[in-house]
């Protein structure tokens, strides 16, 4: 297929650009990418907040599409369960207890060396958000909740920053592409966060056949922006069940009265809406951030548990099995008690293994 291209495209260089444009000479052949665009890209970055199933399918994507950086942020460790859907890990990830955003830079530097992937073992809070995602030309959103949600958004809009919503449960898959100053935001949308009983991967599963197409539907939405074709977004809500074959879309308006894009409140990016803890989707887990935000000294918090169960810590966490639960710790000092979806439950096993 090189025949198809300009010769001049197949050397070391394009317009100045180190580049190896026979690995994308499909995509190149696309109109709408074409050389010029296939540049842009090797030019742009992103940040992907969560690598979870949603996050680790675009992040796969966007590497393969030849990215020129990519930045992984993700808090939480890979195990057998999210195998079934998260397609960057594999079983030996889940027996190291590898952290998602180190395993994912691992495999992904695997797929295209031609990218810089930066995988980052944290979690998104309000303080830490604007630092983690400044500088990149557009967020995905691979997080499994609204409130990280609306931090996302909160930062996108003081910064300035697209992004692209996305959501997946049961065979249920949406999407929404917010575009500062063009599009109406998340907040606009949803002013508040879904009240009521809410379904869950806990309690409705997830399919890995959603979690494509979500991520098929951010992934192109990327292209579009990266390669500044703006005038192909989608601009509407939209949402397909896989299993019933079931579509729809809504095509929203911006809200003049919105907090976030409209008067620029930033609520959650303030922390006045974030919490401490958190419920993690499907995990029967719990998040516990400290206070302060402290890091933990791994080896000393071996010595005071294991008297009390297995203890197992590799350059990333602690893990311990204080049956019937399990407490994860990370060096940031966050801890994920495994076993229960009670946050005054988790709050007590913090305190007693960890400190208060």
């Amino acid at each position: 297929m090189a025949d198809c291209l300009p010769t001049t495209l197949f050397g070391h260089q394009y317009n100045g650009l180190q580049m190896n444009l026979d690995k994308y000479s499909r995509q190149i052949i696309f109109a709408p990418i074409g050389p010029e665009g296939q540049q842009k890209l090797r030019r742009a970055s992103a940040v992907i907040v969560g690598c979870g199933a949603l996050g680790s399918a675009s992040a796969n994507s966007l590497v393969r599409a030849g990215i020129g950086r990519l930045r992984v942020i993700d808090r939480d460790y890979v195990e057998e369960s999210n195998l079934q859907r998260q397609l960057l890990f594999d079983e030996s990830d889940a027996a190291e207890n590898l952290p998602k955003a180190a395993a994912a830079e691992r495999h992904l530097r695997r797929l295209n060396s031609d990218v810089e992937v930066e995988g980052v073992v944290a979690d998104v809070d309000a303080g830490s958000i604007e630092a983690q995602v400044r500088g990149f030309d557009l967020i995905l959103d691979g997080t499994d909740n609204f409130e990280t949600r609306y931090l996302v958004n909160d930062a996108a809009m003081k910064l300035g920053i697209p992004w692209i919503y996305g959501a997946v449960v049961g065979s249920y898959a949406a999407s929404l592409t917010i575009f500062p100053g063009r599009t109406p935001c998340l907040a606009c949308v949803f002013p508040d966060p879904p009240q009521g009983l809410q379904e869950t991967c806990d309690t409705a599963g997830v399919i890995s056949p959603a979690v494509a197409w979500a991520a098929a539907v951010q992934a192109t939405e990327s292209l579009k922006i990266l390669t500044g074709r703006l005038a192909d977004l989608h601009g509407r809500l939209v949402a397909y069940d896989i299993w019933t074959n079931s579509f729809r879309e809504l095509t929203p308006a911006i809200d003049p009265e919105c907090r976030a894009c409209q008067k620029r409140d930033f609520q959650y990016l303030a922390g006045g809406r974030v919490s401490r803890s958190t419920i993690l989707c499907g995990r029967d887990s719990v998040q516990i951030r400290q206070p302060d935000d402290r890091g933990l000294d791994l080896a000393a918090l071996r010595a005071r548990l294991e008297p009390f169960g297995r203890v197992r810590v590799n350059d990333f966490l602690l893990r311990c099995q204080l049956a019937p639960y399990e407490i994860t710790v990370f060096a940031d000092g966050r801890v994920i008690v495994k076993g229960t979806a009670d946050v005054a439950v988790a709050r007590r096993i913090y305190a007693q293994y960890i400190g208060s």
